[in-house]
């Protein structure tokens, strides 16, 4: 029974969240990887926290567990997630929140099966706390975390404006946890019911949001390329835009940024589209030659440099979710 209570909690849980995911943003196997990854995340808190009491010879009670605990796996389960953004392997705030998630139920997991072993003679409403309270908290914190992190991305913002209110809330959240400023069972309680329902309100409302972004870039590309195929390019707001900066940069890096346009709206458009088939439930597409498009993509990015991105920034500025769309379609073109 004990196994049960403390284990399945947070497991049900990071399954309902994961299917909830219609647009099937996220990888089952990034999804196991990430979990494992908070399982060693808690290991290493083990040991970091052990080695830090032993050469302290501090004890484990309220001042070690209300501050400095906090700190170090808030941090561990963090880094599994900032992992993945540096990887452009997250988008949006849907996956965010499940990668997130995932993370702190594995350290959550990890560090309940220690527990099962070295406790003694626990009773039910022990592994109750722990599982539907203490996991749940992990998890909690880790998702928030990473939700705001990629928010603060998405809307163009430095890594750090959310990266670091991100860790302040999951460090806050996580100390006042272990405070007990209320009774176990009504902080538990509480736990189990807003952090549920918060994340299911996230999900609703960026699903709405991901709904219309699909629908109105989907359509505003398809059309600004389809201009660029017909030759009517020179006409737009962004083709007046790329002809005043041929006074700034030479008639090569004008083409490459030509180039560099017309491959991200085709490679855009094809993301999209398959994100659409998914919601659908329809199988992806792929289609040969689309790991050369991209990897020339890759090509003329570099050759325009840092320079030429920031002169396009005004009608084009590739964010947090653009990096996701060229990782996600190389992943379907293998």
């Amino acid at each position: 029974m004990e196994y049960a209570l403390t284990l399945l909690p947070v497991l049900l849980f990071l399954l309902v969240f994961y299917l909830m995911d219609s647009f099937k943003l996220v990888h089952t196997k990034i999804l196991a990887t990430v979990f494992l990854s908070g399982c060693i995340a808690a290991l290493i808190a083990y040991l970091l926290n052990s080695r830090i009491l032993s050469s302290t010879k501090m004890e484990f009670e309220e001042p070690y567990v209300r501050y400095i605990a906090p700190l170090i796996e808030e941090l561990l389960k963090a880094a599994v997630i900032l992992v993945l953004i540096k990887r452009k392997k997250i988008g949006f705030l849907i996956d965010a929140a499940i990668y997130g998630f995932a993370s702190g139920a594995g350290f959550a997991v990890s560090e309940n099966i220690y527990y099962l072993f070295v406790t003694p003679d626990p009773d039910l409403a022990f592994w109750t706390l722990r599982g539907f309270g203490t996991a749940i908290m992990h998890s909690g914190t880790t998702a928030l975390l990473a939700i705001l992190s990629v928010g603060a991305l998405n809307s163009g913002k430095k890594f750090s404006a959310g990266l670091v209110p991100g860790l302040l809330l999951a460090y806050i959240t996580h100390s006042v946890f272990n405070h007990f400023y209320v009774h176990p069972i009504i902080q538990t309680f509480l736990i189990l019911i807003i952090v549920p329902a918060l994340l299911m309100i996230i999900f609703k409302f960026n699903e709405i949001q991901l709904q219309k972004w699909l629908e109105i870039e989907f359509f505003s590309e398809a059309e600004l390329l389809s201009k660029m195929k017909k030759g009517e390019f020179s006409v737009s707001k962004s083709g007046k835009y790329l002809a005043v900066l041929k006074e700034h940069f030479s008639a090569e890096t004008i083409v490459d940024m030509y180039c560099y346009i017309t491959l991200y709206l085709e490679l855009s458009i094809k993301s999209k589209r398959n994100l659409m088939l998914s919601e659908c439930g329809l199988p992806v597409l792929k289609e040969p030659g689309l790991a050369g498009k991209i990897k020339e993509f890759e090509i003329i990015r570099k050759s325009i440099g840092k320079t030429g991105e920031l002169a396009l920034s005004p009608f084009f500025k590739m964010k947090q979710r653009d990096f996701w769309q060229m990782s996600r379609l190389s992943a379907n073109s293998e």
